[in-house]
């Protein structure tokens, strides 16, 4: 007789989940916290107050880093909510892909010269 184990698609939690117990301990989601301690005067900020409110520069550089080598904007997105890694990263939080390649964009020069 084959025995199932039951399981609901529809099932919450009954405590938020705290994502660091999710990523493994030498993930390299951990070692990105580091952008932390990166000064915020190289990047762009809107400092006026108008618009919408603009994503961190810490947690969108966090997330570039993390998403190491990918060019295109929309994956790292959905790396947001496909990785626990990326979600991490991001704070659960997720960056569209046009934010994504803005920041990138409008930033280029506070990455400095990237290695070839």
């Amino acid at each position: 007789m084959t025995v199932l184990r039951p399981y609901s698609r529809q099932q919450r939690f009954l405590l938020p989940p705290d994502l660091a117990d999710w990523v493994a301990e030498d993930d390299l989601a951990h070692f990105v916290a580091a952008v932390e301690r990166v000064a915020l005067d190289a990047f762009e900020i809107n400092h006026r107050g108008t618009g919408k409110a603009q994503s961190h520069p810490r947690l969108m550089l966090g997330l570039l880093i993390y998403a190491n080598g990918i060019v295109s904007s929309r994956r790292p997105e959905r790396a947001t909510y496909r990785d626990i890694g990326a979600r991490f990263v991001a704070a659960d939080q997720h960056p569209d892909h046009d934010t994504i390649a803005a920041f990138r964009r409008d930033n280029a020069r506070a990455f400095g010269p990237l290695p070839s």
